[in-house]
């Protein structure tokens, strides 16, 4: 595995000033290191098509699972983000230009993995004028044409900074799931997502259910960073107003000691409780764990999705 850049390197301007001490780490947030054949087989495949991954940029905890059963979130459009998000470990600045050639490598790591679903995202790219939604196409298609099976989860930034146009240019590509996290509550916003803007990230679900009443959306947040009970069925209740499927929740890990502090590790009993709730509200699948993100067990959830969305049909129908 890649040796993450040490903290210095990364986000020295978003320090996040502790006056308690963090919390320790419960035993249901420990997972084993990665040595299996399978995860050495996938990360040398990411390797030889020079590809880059979320899974490592974003230290996942699940990397060694995911990679020994052949998984793995690509990241697409170079690994330096524009934006300094406190939550996350990817690194900030001034990204390099789009790797032309970029979305026939995925399509070939996708082919070789023999992946039956693959989740595609990226940095964002404040620097470009569709914030790099035509890449995101263009990489969807080159999937599609190598592997005409493979169904497509896209992980996309808010596209806060571009033209209006930018997101049809996504949804035309068809993929067969359009996720983008909402990552906390709207109260957390100016410390969590200073870029970013609450009511546009929902919006922009709510649009491309709009443009495709077919395509099935996604969004996440993470649990751990300050929030209450009440602010995440908040959330819930905006999600589902926009008819977003899809909802993960999952604990928050601090990457270096200089990113938002861990107010708390949720107990999985109240990570269920979200889980019940959620149901209730009418979303379609909902994983909600500590060691849930938004590519974990991808497939097999959009499989169970879709079923649901049948099962729906076919009960209106009856």
């Amino acid at each position: 595995m890649r040796d993450l850049k040490v903290p210095s390197q990364r986000h020295p301007e978003k320090a996040h000033k502790v006056d308690n001490p963090q919390p320790k780490k419960p035993d249901w947030i420990r997972v084993k290191a990665p040595v299996s054949e399978g995860y050495k087989i996938t990360r040398n495949i990411m390797r030889d098509n020079n590809l880059v991954t979320v899974c490592e940029e974003a230290g996942c905890p699940n990397v060694g699972e995911c990679w020994s059963q052949g998984h793995a979130t690509m990241m697409i459009m170079g690994d330096i983000c524009t934006r300094g998000c406190s939550f996350c470990n990817i690194a900030t600045g001034k990204p390099s230009n789009l790797d032309i050639f970029e979305p026939g490598r995925v399509a070939v790591a996708v082919k070789k993995l023999g992946l039956n679903h693959v989740v595609i995202t990226s940095v964002d790219r404040d620097d470009l004028n569709d914030g790099g939604a035509d890449h995101f196409a263009q990489t969807i298609r080159a999937v599609r044409k190598q592997s005409p099976t493979t169904t497509i989860e896209i992980l996309t930034p808010d596209f806060l900074k571009c033209e209006d146009n930018t997101l049809e240019t996504v949804v035309e590509a068809k993929p067969d799931v359009f996720n983008h996290n909402l990552e906390t509550v709207p109260g957390l916003y100016p410390k969590v997502r200073p870029g970013a803007r609450y009511f546009h990230s929902l919006r922009l679900l709510q649009r491309v259910k709009e443009m495709d009443p077919s395509m099935f959306t996604k969004s996440g947040i993470m649990v751990g960073l300050g929030e209450d009970r009440q602010s995440v069925m908040q959330v819930m209740d905006d999600l589902r107003s926009a008819d977003v499927d899809f909802l993960t929740i999952g604990q928050y890990l601090q990457p270096t000691p200089k990113h938002h502090a861990v107010d708390r590790f949720v107990h999985p009993d109240e990570f269920s409780s979200y889980e019940q709730a959620a149901y209730g509200k009418g979303f379609l699948m909902v994983s909600a764990t500590p060691l849930t993100r938004s590519s974990y067990h991808a497939g097999d959830d959009f499989k169970k999705m879709r079923e649901a969305r049948n099962l729906k049909l076919s009960h209106n129908q009856i």
